[in-house]
């Protein structure tokens, strides 16, 4: 019998990036590649694991703009074709390397990977969304949620209204699309402020996620850290991430990605292929771009791209057996150590981005598929659970008020506000000003009313943390500044359109079809909570 307990989470997220003005915009693909890398893989180990009948335990949000994005048509249709150019170069690529034997191995394990991938994808018509919900409905994944947009909550929290928006407009959304309504939140960048608990309550919310730091300085100091939750005031409760299993497999330095006989990621066949042969596949400007077909393993931490080896998934899969043997083994030991001094069954929090697993780390969904086995048949020490399971079997835990923190640089908020990107804030602050008197009214026809849910879609575009962390990452930032503007600049018209009672109807319309996340959003709930 186990004496302790082990809890993966995945936080899925990325920012809402659709752009039916345009042909192609290269942002798109960060949803493309998420799907053919991260959520498929996840979907195919989920059935593998059922279809063996193991009873597998995970926790995963899936944030509202990632679901919108997930079962729009548009974005479907275009992942169809991203998907069949894949397709298309990797049955060139075995003709064109016939003179390497290496090469043709690796290409068609490609052609086998993406015809699996296309295979899924046909099956659920496209609608990854029903794909998960599926787990969660048999119990084996708890789908949480996040904030509607990813808002960094603690540079909100002067205006207490637009915290509650972004919490109760995804929890609506949440429900829409699974059912039910959600039990957990991922806050974003689990960033907590105090207070914080008292609005998560309130959208009916049971428990969320902050870094370790948010738990271990708790008032009062918890008993058992970070190996068992906490309650706040509220009735909320509070995981928190543990250090040490997080580092294991999160850091490239310390962690397994950074294994040597491990697909590199930075040396990819868009960048390495003569310009000629791989133009029809990069950009239509002619811009290079990563594919994702990629034929080299990291081979050394200090080696140049130039001197990276031929990947082999062989090998590959070796060492992913061994790493995930050894994170068992960490594990069992970790959870017979704890119990020991707690006296009690430990629960181990490990939360990572599940882009981590497929996209960043190609062997990642191996990993886990391994560990769900291992653990499942190799050991009794502790066993899998997901965090509504949890609750529900130890419904009393000690009471404390959490720190403020997030697991983002530093541990609490200098990454999403910093000399790069603090000129955000102040028009951030306006704008939610601005929405708040808004939401106070009551619309005077059909078209105020549009105009008055739209304004609440463009703030919340707008609050999205992906943007002020690009800025400060120093990645891709004219796209982060051109969609913040964008976005308080379409607010700010229809602010200023409705209180001079004259509504550009042919604009307006334009923009509900360009930001047409929250279909169903209702501009009063930016209302003051009473």
């Amino acid at each position: 019998m186990s004496i302790g307990y082990l809890a993966l989470v995945l936080h899925a997220h990325l920012p809402f990036v659709r752009h039916p003005e345009s042909d192609y915009v290269l942002e798109e693909e960060w949803l493309f590649e998420a799907i053919t890398e991260t959520y498929i893989p996840l979907i195919q180990m989920f059935e593998g694991l059922k279809r063996d009948r193991i009873e597998f335990k995970m926790t995963m949000s899936l944030t509202p703009p990632l679901v919108s994005m997930l079962r729009d048509p548009l974005l479907q249709e275009r992942y169809d074709q991203h998907l069949a150019k894949l397709q298309e170069l990797v049955e060139k690529e075995v003709d064109h390397n016939q003179h390497n034997d290496h090469l043709v191995y690796l290409a068609k394990h490609y052609i086998e990977e993406f015809a699996e991938a296309r295979t899924l994808w046909e099956r659920y018509s496209g609608d990854l969304v029903t794909a998960f919900k599926q787990f969660q409905d048999s119990n084996n994944l708890e789908i949480i949620t996040c904030g509607a947009t990813h808002g960094y909550l603690p540079l909100m929290k002067m205006y207490p209204q637009a915290v509650h928006a972004q919490i109760q407009v995804a929890c609506e959304h949440y429900e829409e699309n699974f059912g039910r309504p959600p039990r957990g939140i991922w806050l974003p960048e689990c960033a907590y402020y105090n207070g914080l608990e008292t609005i998560v309550a309130d959208c009916g919310l049971r428990y969320f996620l902050t870094d370790g730091h948010g738990v271990l300085y708790a008032q009062p100091r918890p008993r058992f850290g970070t190996y068992a939750p906490i309650f706040t005031e509220t009735g909320v409760a509070v995981f928190a991430r543990d250090h040490e299993s997080s580092q294991q497999v999160w850091s490239s330095q310390v962690g397994y990605p950074g294994s040597p006989e491990y697909r590199e990621f930075y040396k990819d066949l868009g960048w390495e292929a003569e310009y000629e042969y791989i133009k029809p596949y990069i950009m239509p400007n002619g811009q290079r771009k990563n594919t994702g077909i990629k034929y080299h393993k990291i081979t050394g931490r200090d080696l140049g791209l130039a001197d990276k080896e031929l990947y082999d998934p062989y090998w590959a899969k070796q060492k992913v057996a061994e790493h995930a043997a050894n994170f068992m083994f960490n594990r069992e030991r970790q959870v017979e150590h704890l119990q020991g001094i707690m006296q009690r069954p430990p629960i181990i929090v490990s939360p990572y981005d599940a882009e981590l697993f497929g996209h960043w780390w190609y062997e990642g969904p191996w990993f886990l598929d391994l560990l769900f086995r291992k653990t499942w048949f190799d050991q009794d020490v502790y066993a899998m659970t997901h965090l509504a399971d949890y609750l529900q079997t130890y419904p009393t835990q000690q009471v404390c008020r959490p720190a403020q923190s997030s697991w983002g640089y530093k541990g609490f908020h200098e990454y999403w506000l910093n000399h790069t990107n603090s000129w955000i804030y102040p028009h951030l602050h306006k704008a939610a000003e601005r929405m708040i008197s808004l939401a106070c009214r009551e619309a005077l026809n059909e078209l105020e009313l549009r105009a008055l849910n739209q304004a609440a879609r463009e703030l919340l575009l707008a609050q999205s943390s992906d943007w002020a962390f690009i800025i400060s990452s120093g990645t891709m930032v004219p796209y982060a500044v051109r969609r913040t503007k964008s976005h308080l600049m379409r607010f700010n018209k229809i602010y200023e359109d409705i209180k001079i009672g004259k509504i550009d109807a042919g604009w307006l319309q334009k923009v509900e079809t360009l930001d047409n996340i929250f279909p169903n959003i209702n501009y009063r709930v930016y209302r003051p909570v009473m």
